[in-house]
């Protein structure tokens, strides 16, 4: 569609870069509320981010190196709870399975708080028609093939992307 078309909805063009659960979160989020509010919505998944198409998605929270994560308890009393839990880097490094109890207690987080799963937010999207572009120079790079990714997004380069994102409302890099 042309900006120059009145009529035509708000488009958002988003590039996920990174695979973790804590940055999943974001291009999912944003793009299920841009979808919700009716607009025309087009994710390109690169580097990191492009495990976020394989069917079983997998990611994991790494609190290591991100001093500004807090670690807070998912269950207990309120005031447990509410306890911001600083860990230091050396703990998180030496401490085998940190990770895996980390995504757990994030995970836990969400649910407790009634927020949907990456899971549901990308099935969300797809149930309104967000594009989902696997970047195929990334692709090359790391070996993956087309049957590694689900059926419903597409497989392009940086220019088919890019003349999606050169009509968009809004273009965000996450």
């Amino acid at each position: 569609m042309s900006k120059s078309d009145t009529n035509a909805p708000k488009r958002l063009a988003l590039i996920a870069s990174k695979g973790t659960l804590d940055w999943a979160y974001p291009p999912f989020i944003l793009a299920s509320a841009a979808g919700a509010m009716g607009w025309e919505v087009g994710v390109f998944f690169t580097f990191y981010g492009l495990t976020l198409l394989k069917p079983e998605l997998t990611a994991a929270v790494s609190p290591l190196g991100n001093p500004a994560m807090p670690m807070k308890m998912p269950f207990g009393p309120e005031g447990f709870q509410n306890i911001n839990w600083s860990m230091p880097n050396l703990l998180m490094a030496n401490v085998p399975g940190f990770e895996s109890v980390a995504t757990t207690l994030m995970k836990q987080t969400f649910k407790n708080k009634g927020v949907a799963s990456v899971e549901e937010l990308r099935q969300a999207c797809l149930d309104m028609d967000v594009r989902m572009i696997g970047c195929q120079m990334t692709m090359d790079v790391f070996g993956f093939k087309r049957e590694d990714f689900i059926n419903e997004c597409e497989i392009g380069g940086a220019a088919m992307f890019l003349e999606y994102a050169a009509d968009a409302d809004v273009q965000l890099f996450v």
